[in-house]
Order: structure tokens, then sequence, then C-alpha cells
């Protein structure tokens, strides 16, 4: 029988590669060969048995050798529970193989011998899957065997290994109730130990499994909070005994490299989780407070990103507008919003569209969220010098044709990015305002000279992120005259049409909030004649802004507005996200 077609096999033996890696020596290899021929079984593992190569060495070479991932539990935080249900958990211990992720009709499965064509044939017929493989140690998938296929049931799951975590840190309890130090070392190993393990696990993978974007970890007086930030808003979800704060966040600053022993200061750090196809990249930030470290985890699954331009929520209006402005062969286009507000995707997308092998795109970046291939990103670090302004200033010394600069935060940064834009760069950057006509009195009150501001900035765009109605439990109404009222709608002459706004009304796949997922609002500054004229007369901000709106610019209320007659979000929505323009 043939091997999968998904299989690249290289031109060399398992024995050759581990020759050629210096791991074992050709006598070597003849003396497990003789032993393969007496005895039989897998040439790895008799290489294992006889003692001339590790496991992990042995696997690696096979993973090499078939052109597969090499896995360890480590990395397999989650997995979906309607993926392990595909294979029953006896098939999945008889074939010695785990699902771990799905992706255009493909599995990807984790063996312990990629080689068992009959095994991947099995899984193949029960789940009508094409299959790929990883290969993973005995060891390795026992350990999550034992963790996801006892665990199918997650709020028992959650209930078991808190009682384990419970019971197996009673003695570190006493010592936090009786404030003595806690020795180190012990609690490395207790942090190691499975309950902990297991907690923290569970943590992650339910973030995954909820969409979370953050994970807040909060110690409080008397207890730990636990929430999960889903569509921009914050959620209770457990609250582990008090006691467990030290452990739980100690098991976290080991995955991300940080000091344990250092809880005086913040400290930052991150790992990745690789698992099947999905790479989810974690960064990790801790905070004291008066009752101990608060710790936020980022998750940034990188697969999911959609650097899409028409997947952003822009109007074609809109869309037009911004493509017209990043294809300028020089100039500045300013993003602007509140922290959270989907700007860096946008310029990620924008970038995205625009490179190309002839153009030379170079970012700073605090911190670089993704890595986008093509273009050269350089990740600021204030404590050696890199500043936005630093970096901008060695940036052109590298020849570019487009800049992004993360933020503009002072007159430094503001006068080297404008100064990029009018010697024929094109120059993408962020600032924090409420609206886009608050972009340019935001520089001139940084100490830019009106005259520059009109020479280099070219489009100035306000964002925001409103929850998506949950596509599931999508249900119309008839809004109240008190509801068009808040909105500035008539509500007589609009009722009289037969207006009709939606809702959800909450169901289990957006968690009863009626909600799924975001979209961005916006409204654009195109820099014009008449805008350039009112910012060199002097113009306060209410000024431009009427200006503005006069050359045609939809603000973002009315650009949510109309995201609510097409019956995308909730006129709650748009009001929370533009309050300030009450």
């Amino acid at each position: 029988m043939a091997l999968p077609k998904s299989y690249t096999l290289s031109y060399k033996s398992l024995g050759a590669l581990l020759v050629d890696s210096k791991v074992i020596t050709q006598e070597q290899l003849n003396k497990a060969l003789d032993r393969q021929r007496e005895k039989g079984g897998l040439l790895g593992d008799v290489i294992v048995e006889m003692g001339l190569a590790t496991e992990v060495q042995v696997l690696t070479a096979l993973a090499q050798q078939l052109n597969i991932p090499h896995l360890t539990p480590d990395e397999i935080v989650f997995i979906d529970s309607e993926v392990i249900r595909l294979v029953p958990e006896r098939m999945a211990r008889q074939c010695m193989a785990i699902p771990l992720s799905i992706r255009d009709n493909t599995l990807m499965v984790a063996m312990v011998n990629p080689f068992d064509i009959i095994a991947i044939d099995d899984i193949r017929t029960i789940t009508n899957h094409k299959i790929n493989t990883a290969i993973i140690s005995k060891s390795g998938l026992e350990t999550l065997l034992n963790r996801f296929y006892g665990t199918s049931n997650q709020e028992s799951s959650l209930e078991d290994v808190l009682k384990d975590v419970s019971e197996t840190h009673l003695e570190l309890k006493r010592e936090l109730d009786e404030e003595r130090e806690v020795n180190l070392e012990r609690l490395r190993e207790q942090v190691e130990e499975a309950p902990i393990v297991k907690l923290v696990d569970y943590i992650i993978s339910n973030a995954i499994t909820e969409r979370a974007s953050d994970i807040h970890i909060e110690p409080q007086e008397k207890r730990l909070s636990i929430r999960y930030r889903i569509d921009g808003v914050l959620h209770d979800i457990i609250s582990p005994a008090k006691a467990l704060q030290m452990a739980i966040i100690s098991r976290i600053k080991i995955m991300s490299n940080m000091d344990i022993a250092e809880r005086r200061l913040p400290q930052d750090g991150r790992f990745t989780i690789k698992q099947g196809f999905r790479e989810v990249d974690l960064r990790i930030s801790t905070l004291p407070t008066v009752f101990g470290e608060k710790v936020v985890m980022r998750l940034l699954e990188k697969g999911s990103l959609s650097l899409d331009l028409d997947s952003l929520g822009f109007g074609n209006d809109q869309l037009e507008i911004f493509r017209r402005y990043i294809k300028n062969p020089h100039g500045m286009v300013l993003l602007t919003g509140p922290t959270g507000s989907g700007k860096t995707t946008t310029l990620y997308s924008a970038l995205t569209e625009i490179k190309s092998s002839q153009t030379n795109i170079v970012t700073v970046e605090d911190p670089v969220e993704y890595q986008i291939k093509g273009i050269y990103q350089v990740q600021a670090n204030p404590k050696i010098g890199l500043t936005f302004a630093n970096g901008l200033r060695y940036i052109l010394r590298q020849d570019p044709d487009i800049i992004m600069v993360g933020e503009i935060r002072d007159l430094e940064t503001a006068e080297m990015a404008i100064r990029s834009a009018l010697t024929g760069h094109l120059v993408f950057s962020t600032l924090h305002t409420n609206d886009a006509v608050g972009t340019i009195v935001r520089l001139i009150n940084m100490g830019v000279e009106p005259y520059l501001v009109c020479s280099s900035l070219n489009l100035a765009v306000a964002q925001r992120l409103v929850r998506k109605i949950c596509p599931h439990c999508k249900e119309s109404y008839r809004p109240t005259k008190e509801v068009l009222r808040s909105l500035a709608i008539d509500g007589k002459t609009q009722t009289q049409k037969g207006l009709l706004f939606h809702h959800g009304k909450g169901c289990r796949r957006c968690k009863d909030t009626g909600y799924y997922g975001r979209t961005a609002i916006c409204e654009m500054l195109e820099i014009k004649t008449l805008v350039r004229n009112a910012i060199l007369n002097g113009a306060d901000i209410d000024g431009m802004q009427k200006v503005a709106v006069e050359m045609g610019m939809s603000t973002l209320r009315e650009n949510g507005l109309q995201k609510v007659r097409d019956g995308i979000t909730t006129p709650e929505e748009v009001l929370k996200a533009t309050i300030e323009e009450d």
C-alpha cells in the first residue's frame, strides 16, 4: 500500500538522516540494522532501545523524512471538542492517533506511526475527511488522549481540575495564610504538576473556544477573578480559590520565560501554541497590584487574521477613497481612534494590498503584532533608544518607498513622519483622537506648523469597532420613538415608512449576548483645498468639522446608522461607540 499523497518522502532513509545529522555513526547504524533483521520492528524503535539516540532525535528525523510536523504535548493546548468527537476514543487509542484540527475538509492527525496506512484509512473512512499527519511520541500521545478524551464535558472537567488543584496545593495555601515566604524551587515544582498545568491549559483553551481576544487574571482581596474579552466586552468566566493565585500566575510566567521570583515590577513575555493547522501567539503582561500580580494575555491567532480591506466593514464609497490614497506615491495617511479600535489591522490590510516586489516597505512598531511576508518590520525598544522617531530616522537610510510608524506620540516623531511624506515617501501611522478632524488639531497642538500639515497629510480616518448582530438569532423589530430620537431620526417620518431595525435575541452560539463578531465604522476626511484653507485660516475644530461635512464626509454616527439600517449592528452599539459626538 502506498504512502498518502500528502507525504513528500525524503530520498534518504531514516538511518541515513540520523548519520548525516551526527546523531549516530555509520557503525552504530549497521549494528541497529543487524538487530532489526534479527528481531524485527521499526528501525527507530530499535535505535532507541539500543540507547543510540533519544526518542526526540528519532522523531525529528522521521518528521524530516516524511516532511511533516513533529509535535509535543506542550504545543497542543487546545483541541476543539467537535474535532475530538470525530474520532471515538477507542479508535484513537487503537490507531495511536488523535485528531487536532480541520481546514478545508482536511483533518490534521497526530500519530505515533505515520507509516500506519491502515490506521490512516480507518480514520479517513470514519471522518469522511482527507488526512494530513504529524508525528508525536507515545508518551506525548497518551498525555493528549487522557487530557482531551477525559475532558469532553468542559464544566465537569473544570470542577475536577479545580478540586485536584485545591487538594494538591493545601500546603501552599497554609503558607499563604501564614504569610510566609514561598520556597521558589518548591513553587516551581508545584506549578509543573498536572492539576495546575490542566487548569492553565483549560483557561487558555476555553478562551480560544470562546473567541476571546484577551484573558484577564485579576487578583482581588478574597478571590481570583478570570475574565475573557469577547467582541470587545469583558465577561466573568471562573473564580478559582485565592490560594491558587500564585501557582496560576507562576505557571503562566514559566510558559512565558518570565522571572517567577520578581513580583514587584511589571514584566512582559510571550509564547506560541502550535496545533495542527493553527498557530496562536500569546502576549503576556504582568502588573503588580495591592492584591498581587494582575496578568493580561492577548491571543493572536495568525491563521484567523483577515488582512483584506473588503472584509473590514468599510462602505463602497469609503473603500474607493481609502484605496485611492493608499496608492498615492507620497504623502501621509493617518488612522485615529482609541486603543482596540482596529487601527493596526486596517493599516496591515492596506500594506498587504499595496505591497509588491517593486516596493520596499518598512515599519517600526511597538509591538509587532503580526509578521507579514514581504514587509520589513522593526520592533521599537525605547529602553535602548530605539524610539519611533529614531527608528524612522534609521528606516529613511534603507531606501524605503512606504513607511509605517506604529504611533505618532510626540513632536519629534510627527516632524520625522511629515518630513518623510514631503520627501517622496508614503507614510502610514496612527494617532489617539476622537474623530478625523481631531487628527489635524492634534498635530497642530503638538507643535507642527499648519502649513506642514496641509502639505503632507492626504487622508485622516477615524475608526471604531462595533459588535455585529448574531446571524443565528437575528430578528427584526420596529424601533420606538425614544430610540429614533436618541439617534436624531425623525420618528414620525421614519415609522410611517415602515423602518425596521434588527437585534439578536440570544442563542447558544453567541452565549446569549445577541452579538457575534465585530465590524468597523469610520469617517474619512480628505485633505482637499477647502480643508487646507480652513487649517491655514486658523479654523477651530468645529469650523473644520463643518467644512468636512459640507464636503460630503459621512461622520462616525452616520456611518454607524447606515449599518443599523443594513441590519449589521444595533442602535445601542452605535450610540456607545459614538457617544463623544453628542
